[in-house]
């Protein structure tokens, strides 16, 4: 299975480029989908989380307070080394089970923090989702509006930028990446990069 690590920083769009290569029929592993998955109420990640962050990063139903968890990881670095020692290793466990489960040409994996986790030899070629930051803080925004709309896991813009930095360099992504997708263009013009990646991976695998 010929592994494709989507990464990208936060707002550059690799959502979309996910959706992109599956309406070609390929596998989508996401990291983010997994690790909502493994903070579901009752589950053995919530209750180390619990136990390391307290009560109070808890909703009344018992669901993870992403907004508050949020909030104490950016204003505590250690709480954030805390979290990441929890939830990394059980997110890449998951993701090795569900790439054997495959049996496709190739498959991608949406990694955000693949650079920063230094996991780069998990995959077998790196694909970065690329934007300018001024494009990446205007989709946050933009996304974040209609979350509030929804009063879920809102973040504000001094968060925004706070994530930005605390991710690897724009120019260390694009350093450690096999190949770029540039999303400053049109919807039109990212289909159509996707599309020439996707027949790329395809001989590549053949």
């Amino acid at each position: 299975m010929f592994k494709v690590g989507l990464t990208g920083g936060i707002g550059c769009g690799k959502s979309t480029v996910s959706d992109l290569f599956k309406r070609h029929a390929v596998p989508i592993i996401d990291a983010d989908e997994i690790a909502h998955t493994l903070v579901e109420p009752n589950s053995p990640a919530l209750k180390q989380i619990t136990t390391c962050f307290g009560k109070d990063c808890l909703s009344t139903a018992g669901y993870l307070n992403r907004t508050k968890l949020r909030e104490i990881i950016f204003n505590q670095p250690q709480k954030k080394v805390q979290l990441e020692a929890i939830m990394h290793p059980l997110i890449y466990a998951e993701i090795e089970q569900q790439v054997q489960s495959l049996s496709s040409a190739y498959c991608i994996i949406a990694i955000p923090l693949l650079i920063e986790t230094q996991m780069q030899a998990s995959v077998d070629h790196i694909l970065v989702v690329d934007c300018t930051e001024m494009e990446q803080i205007k989709r946050v925004q933009l996304r974040d509006q209609i979350k509030r709309v929804q009063l879920r896991d809102q973040i504000n813009t001094q968060q925004i930028n706070a994530i930005i930095h605390s991710q690897v360099s724009r120019e260390r992504r694009l350093t450690e990446a096999d190949s770029i997708i540039n999303n400053n263009q049109d919807c039109t013009q990212l289909a159509l990069q996707v599309r020439n990646l996707h027949h790329k991976f395809l001989k590549e695998t053949a």
